[in-house]
C-alpha cells in the first residue's frame, strides 16, 4: 500500500490513512511499504507481534536475519535471551507486544560466505518507518513502554537520550503512563566472555524487574 508525506520537506511526518485503525489492517498495509529502500533487500516486512491490548510494549531496533526470514520479531538469539529474562521476572511473552522501530532487516554481506551482517539503520530509515510505530502505539495504548537499546530509545525519547546513564529509570513521556529504557538483548550476546555476559544479563533482568513491578501495580489499580 502506498504511503504519502504531508509535505515535500524532508522532516515532515508520513501520514497513514485514518482507516488503518486495527492491528490487522496495519500489518496488511505494512507488507507493501516502500517508504525507504530497505524493502529492496529484505525478505519481508516484520511487523509487531502480540495482543493488541497488551499492557506492556517492547520496542527494539530492527529485525535480524532470523526475524527477516520468519516474518516475526524477536525469534532469533536476542529474542530467546529476552524470553529468558522475561521468564525470570514473571512476565509472559504471550501477553506482551513486541516490535521494532524499523520493520525491514538492514544488512551487508559478509566478506566470506553467505552470512548477512546486521547494519544499524540511519535516521532517514528510522524516520520513514516511524508512521508504523506511531500507529502501533495508538492501537495498543500500552501502560508500560520499554525501549530496548539506543536506537529505540533515541527514536522515541530524543536523540540525546543515553541508555547507559538512564537505563532502568522511569522517563516522563506522553507515549505511555510508564516509559523505561534498557539495553537491547543483542548487546548481551556480544559480551566478550561468559562472566561479562552473566553480569550484563543480571543487569538486564534487574531493569525488567522494574517493568514487572509496574505491571503488577497497574493490574492492581
Amino acid at each position: 500500500m502506498p504511503t504519502k508525506r504531508s509535505s515535500d520537506t524532508k522532516e515532515s511526518p508520513v501520514v497513514l490513512p485514518p482507516a488503518l485503525n486495527t492491528m490487522s489492517k496495519l500489518r496488511d498495509a505494512a507488507r507493501d511499504c516502500t517508504a525507504c529502500d530497505l524493502y529492496k533487500t529484505a525478505t519481508q516486512t516484520v511487523f509487531g507481534d502480540g495482543p493488541a491490548n497488551s499492557q506492556i510494549m517492547f520496542v527494539g531496533e530492527q529485525p535480524g536475519d532470523q526475524e527477516d526470514r520468519a516474518g516475526h520479531p524477536f525469534v532469533g538469539p536476542a529474542g530467546k535471551l529476552l524470553d529468558e529474562a522475561l521468564e525470570k521476572v514473571g512476565i509472559q511473552h504471550s501477553k506482551v507486544y513486541v516490535t521494532n522501530v524499523v520493520k525491514h532487516f538492514k544488512w551487508v554481506a559478509a566478506a566470506r560466505g553467505k552470512k548477512r551482517i546486521h547494519k544499524k539503520p540511519c535516521y532517514s530509515e528510522i524516520h520513514a518507518c516511524r508512521q508504523w510505530l506511531d500507529a502501533e502505539l495508538r492501537v495498543v495504548k500500552p501502560q508500560i513502554l520499554v525501549c530496548l537499546g539506543s536506537t529505540a530509545a533515541q527514536s522515541l525519547l530524543g536523540r540525546t537520550f543515553s541508555v547507559t546513564r538512564q537505563r532502568g529509570q522511569l522517563i516522563d513521556s506522553p507515549l505511555a503512563p510508564y516509559v523505561i529504557a534498557t539495553v537491547h538483548p543483542s548487546s548481551i550476546l556480544r559480551a566478550p566472555d561468559s562472566n561479562a555476559r552473566q553480569l550484563q544479563m543480571q543487569a538486564f533482568i534487574n531493569d525488567l524487574k522494574v517493568v514487572s513491578r509496574l505491571a503488577r501495580k497497574t493490574e492492581a489499580a
